[in-house]
C-alpha cells in the first residue's frame, strides 16, 4: 500500500531514479525569460564593491525588486553599509539564517505598491522560498561551503565559485511573476569553466555525526549501505576514529552506551561530550553556554 515519492527542485533525479528502480515524473512549472548580462570577472575579495556597483545601475535601468546573492553574512553587512540611502527610498533587506524571524520576514514579504526593495541574501534564497516581486538578480558567482580537514578533524568555512546549476537556480528567481533580468558578476569564459553540478556534500563534508547516526541505527560498518555517494574511505575511518576516542564507539565500530547517550543530542559529537562529561552543576551549565556559542555564534 505504501508509495514513496521524493520531490526537489534541484536534485539529479535521474540517477535516484535508476539507484531505486523508481519511475521519473517531471513537472516544469511556469517561467518567464530572464536575461542573462555578464559584467566580467570579479575576484572574491572585490565582490562587496562589484555588487555594489551592479545594484545601483540596475536599480536605475530596470523595474521591480532586486535579489543580490553574496556568500554570506559578512558581505551582505558590508553591502547594506555601502549602499545605505542611496536608493531613495527603496528598502534594503538582509536576509540570512541568524537574523530574526521578523527580520526573515520583512526581506520575504511583498514590497507595497509604490515601493522597491533590494534584498541580500545567502544561497539559502536559491530554492528555500521565494520571493515575490522579484524582477532583477545581481549574483556575484560564489557561496560558501564547509569543507572537512581529515588531518585536523576540523572544517572550515571557503568561499568558492558557484556551479552552473546553482547560478541557473539564482537566475530563475528573476522570472517567477514576469520577465526579469540576471546580472552576473563573471565573465562568459568563466561560465564555460565552471561544475555542471554542485558538489555532494558528503563528499567534503564531518562524517562524525553521520557515522554516530548509522552506528546508533545498529550499523557498525557504514561502509555497506547502499549509498547513492559513498563517502570517502579516509574521511569515514577518520570520523570513526574521532568517535572511538570520545568512547562513542568500541573498537568493532559498535556504539557504546555513552554513545547512544551522545547519539540522543542534537548536536555534534566533540559538543555532546562537552555536555555530557560535565561533572557538576556549575560545569553542566558552563558546557550549556559553552554548546551554545559553538553552535548558533555569539548573540
Amino acid at each position: 500500500d505504501l508509495k514513496l515519492v521524493l520531490m526537489s527542485a534541484t536534485i539529479d533525479a535521474r540517477e535516484i531514479c535508476t539507484a531505486l528502480g523508481a519511475q521519473l515524473i517531471s513537472c516544469e512549472g511556469k517561467m518567464f525569460p530572464v536575461a542573462i548580462r555578464y559584467a566580467g570577472d570579479t575576484p572574491a575579495e572585490d565582490i562587496v564593491e562589484a555588487t555594489v556597483r551592479t545594484i545601483r545601475a540596475a536599480h536605475q535601468e530596470q523595474e521591480g525588486d532586486i535579489l543580490a546573492f553574496l556568500p554570506g553574512a559578512g558581505e551582505i553587512r558590508c553591502c547594506a553599509e555601502a549602499l545605505g540611502a542611496s536608493l531613495g527610498q527603496t528598502h534594503i533587506c538582509p536576509l540570512y539564517g541568524l537574523l530574526t524571524l521578523d527580520e526573515q520576514r520583512r526581506a520575504i514579504a511583498p514590497s507595497r505598491p509604490g515601493e522597491r526593495k533590494v534584498v541580500l541574501a545567502t544561497p539559502v534564497a536559491e530554492t528555500s522560498l521565494t520571493i515575490e516581486g522579484v524582477r532583477i538578480v545581481v549574483d556575484a558567482g560564489y557561496c560558501r561551503k564547509p569543507v572537512f580537514d581529515a588531518r585536523t578533524s576540523l572544517a572550515h568555512l571557503e568561499t568558492v565559485r558557484i556551479s552552473k546549476d546553482m547560478a541557473a537556480q539564482r537566475a530563475g528567481r528573476a522570472g517567477r511573476v514576469a520577465s526579469g533580468v540576471c546580472y552576473r558578476l563573471w565573465s562568459q569564459g568563466t561560465a564555460h569553466r565552471m561544475a555542471e553540478l554542485r558538489q555532494p556534500e558528503i563528499l567534503e563534508a564531518d562524517l562524525a555525526p553521520l557515522a554516530l547516526e548509522v552506528a546508533a541505527f545498529g550499523e557498525p560498518h557504514p561502509e555497506r549501505l547502499p549509498w547513492l555517494t559513498p563517502p570517502p574511505p579516509q574521511s569515514l575511518k577518520a570520523a570513526q576514529a574521532l568517535l572511538v576516542s570520545l568512547g562513542a564507539l568500541d573498537e568493532a565500530g559498535r556504539i557504546t552506551p555513552h554513545g547512544s547517550k551522545m547519539a540522543k543530542l542534537p548536536c555534534h559529537p566533540r559538543i555532546a561530550q562537552l555536555l555530557l562529561t560535565a561533572s557538576d552543576d556549575a560545569q553542566k551549565a558552563l558546557a550549556a553556554d559553552i554548546a551554545a556559542l559553538l553552535e548558533e555564534k555569539d548573540p
